[in-house]
């Protein structure tokens, strides 16, 4: 009687698990906090909830791929035709230093702001720099690429209201 060879019991292992694997189905539940889980293997208080994915219900149909492409190059026309457009028109002057860049707050506050604007701005300068703050209270340099530094209103001018 002829003994198979150990190479061969293994190949005919794997090649079982692989099949038992590629033929387990996948269920979806939502737990008690509303955390959407997929597994093999669902937990009992669950199994009441859990519904099998279908396999093919992932695969885009011959349909969906065709409208894809044809979205795809749609988009891709677009944006070329933007960027020739985009380069063919004349550029925007220079900003000069008397106006605020793109930063946010959009205006800086001069001696004939009035009390209200201004609070109101250094309110938005504080809240554009507040993500930039570090853990010891310094601020990061790339905040000044960003935001507008506005002075807190002169107290000789304004009463500072508290929000």
């Amino acid at each position: 009687m002829m003994r198979p060879s150990f190479h061969i019991l293994v190949a005919c292992s794997l090649l079982w698990s692989a099949s038992v694997v590629a033929a387990s189905t996948v269920y979806r539940w939502v737990d008690a906090h509303g955390k959407v889980h997929y597994a093999d293997v669902v937990p009992e208080r669950y199994k009441d909830k859990a519904r099998p994915v279908e396999a093919s219900a992932a695969a885009p149909s011959p349909e969906d791929q065709r409208a894809a492409m044809e979205r795809a190059q749609r988009d891709k026309a677009k944006v070329q035709a933007h960027s020739a457009a985009s380069s063919a028109a004349p550029q925007a002057p220079a900003i000069t230093s008397s106006q605020p860049s793109g930063k946010r707050p959009s205006q800086v506050p001069n001696d004939r702001t009035d009390c209200a604007t201004w609070q109101r701005l250094y309110e938005e300068s504080a809240a554009c720099f507040g993500p930039f703050r570090t853990v010891r209270g310094g601020v990061k340099p790339e905040a000044f690429d960003v935001c507008n530094e506005v002075p807190e209103p002169p107290p000789t001018r304004c009463r500072v209201r508290i929000p």
